[in-house]
């Protein structure tokens, strides 16, 4: 069995997508049903959908979409973390149709000015009903908001961190550090974890090897360990650069063998829950 921890899905017709560019291949709708061919080709039984944008009106239309659909398995839906009623917004979410696939929250952590966005108060009390109401916490963050992921997951060890696409390490460059200190940093705190996803959108456009990435994979892999590493496809955003196929066969040839079981299905199932 593989499990697949990281996709979207979007309809424009429904909202608009304001983080993909004018021109974009990804300006178009991008479905379940889209993806079900692709996933169950490469072998995918099992699927997480992650939120896309920061409106309360997703996460409803997502539990749906999953109670309908037997490859999703799990949703990380969003809810304003700082929102003096967060705990009761999360138990209404869970009583919606499709409400017992809600297994994480994210918030677009990346976009945030203050680099130290997770250390704010009324964040933190958002997260600790996350954790209360026995959900993840999904973490899309740039290099630089990695400190602040590492004193948020210390001051928070009874809430899950799972991070997204390694941290968005500068592969395009070559570089490794600060973030290779920074993303073990976050690894020492024992309730994270790391998705193995969106390394071919931060690469050379078009020119970058399978040797590109594997400093980066070795990295998380030696950092995280199996057991807290999994992997996503970050299915459809991949798709600028390779097939859903290629980007799964990209992620088997930088895990060993050895390690598959575990990043490819029992690290996802335990930590969401699935």
């Amino acid at each position: 069995m593989t499990v697949d921890a990281h996709h979207h899905v979007w309809d424009l017709s429904v909202r608009d997508q304001d983080w993909i560019d004018r021109g974009s291949p990804l300006r178009r709708d991008f479905t379940v049903e889209d993806l079900a061919p692709e996933a169950r080709a490469a072998g995918v039984d099992r699927t997480v959908l992650v939120q896309t944008v920061t409106v309360p009106e997703e996460t409803p239309e997502f539990l749906a979409l999953a109670a309908g659909h037997d490859l999703i398995a799990g949703v990380v839906g969003w809810t304003d973390l700082t929102r003096p009623d967060v705990a009761d917004e999360l138990a209404r979410l869970r009583e919606l149709p499709g409400g017992r696939y809600l297994k994480g929250i994210r918030h677009q952590v990346q976009g945030e000015p203050d680099p130290e966005w997770l250390l704010r108060a009324d964040v933190r009390r958002g997260l600790t009903a996350v954790a209360e109401a026995g959900l993840v916490y999904d973490l899309v963050v740039l290099p630089h908001q990695l400190p602040a992921c590492a004193k948020a997951a210390a001051g928070l060890p009874q809430l899950t961190f799972v991070l997204d696409h390694l941290g968005k390490p500068p592969i395009a460059s070559g570089a490794l550090e600060p973030w290779e200190s920074d993303v073990r940093s976050l690894a020492a705190a024992p309730n994270t974890v790391c998705k193995l996803s969106g390394m071919v959108t931060e690469a050379a456009p078009g020119s970058w090897t399978v040797d590109d990435l594997r400093p980066y994979a070795d990295t998380v892999l030696d950092a995280f360990g199996p057991d807290r590493l999994m992997f996503g496809s970050d299915w459809p955003v991949c798709t600028t650069e390779t097939t859903y196929g290629e980007v799964l066969d990209l992620a088997r040839q930088l895990i060993g063998a050895q390690d598959h079981t575990q990043v490819f299905e029992t690290t996802a199932t335990r930590v969401y829950d699935l």
